[in-house]
């Protein structure tokens, strides 16, 4: 306030300045953590002086005459303030554009992922398809599914498999490489150590199978050749 109103007085009508003194106040009231009933005195007086000064807009041309003029949902919302804090206490700085935000995520992304035809029915099967999901990522979430990904798995895999190839080296002097060691069983054979000691890592469930195509035979080959 201190910085916006001197910034356009002088360059706007008086009244446009009023309005905008006005709005602000309604909106320095609105944000406060607690409203008292002078307080609520005060901003239902800067709502009435905005509603009686924001005329000038209509008059300078700035907005159209008429009802619709005004036609703005965030400023009609002014009108329910006074009453909704009384019944519900003051908004703490919340800001509408939390609607807005709402609005993206279950309205425009699912628009712009269906078909454009009767989009209705394919946006309510996305927003039932990204619930089923969110809940089943918190269920997931409480059963420890979900602790780390693939890759960090697969490194703490390495980790452990090249320290268990240290402990083995050093116990048995006579395997050096860098294969995994083998003992000699009970009954004399020799049992693989990673048969032996399982991890229960989390694994690739899927993975893509190439098409597998005929190959020309040489015989064929050749009788091209020959035609």
């Amino acid at each position: 306030m201190k910085v916006y109103l001197p910034a356009i007085e002088g360059h706007v009508p008086p009244a446009m300045v009023r309005t905008f003194h006005a709005f602000l106040n309604f909106c320095y009231y609105a944000r406060r953590n607690s409203l008292n009933e002078s307080a609520l005195e005060s901003l239902q007086d800067a709502l009435d002086c905005f509603q009686c000064d924001h005329c000038i807009f209509q008059e300078s041309g700035v907005r159209d005459c008429g009802p619709k003029g005004f036609s703005l949902p965030r400023q009609h919302a002014m009108n329910h303030y006074h009453h909704l804090i009384q019944e519900f206490g003051a908004p703490n700085g919340l800001c509408s554009s939390i609607t807005e935000s709402k609005h993206i995520k279950a309205v425009k992304k699912p628009w712009q992922h269906s078909n454009h035809f009767k989009a209705l029915g394919q946006m309510l099967v996305t927003n039932q398809c990204l619930d089923k999901l969110a809940a089943v990522r918190v269920d997931f979430e409480t059963h420890h599914m979900l602790k780390g990904s693939i890759l960090s798995a697969s490194i703490c895999a390495l980790d452990c498999l090249s320290g268990d190839r240290g402990d083995h080296s050093q116990h048995h002097s006579g395997s050096t490489t860098g294969h995994a060691s083998y003992d000699r069983g009970d009954d004399g054979t020799n049992t693989d150590d990673d048969e032996i000691q399982m991890h229960n890592d989390p694994h690739v469930l899927n993975y893509v199978c190439l098409a597998k195509t005929p190959g020309m035979s040489a015989i064929y080959f050749v009788r091209l050749l020959l035609d």
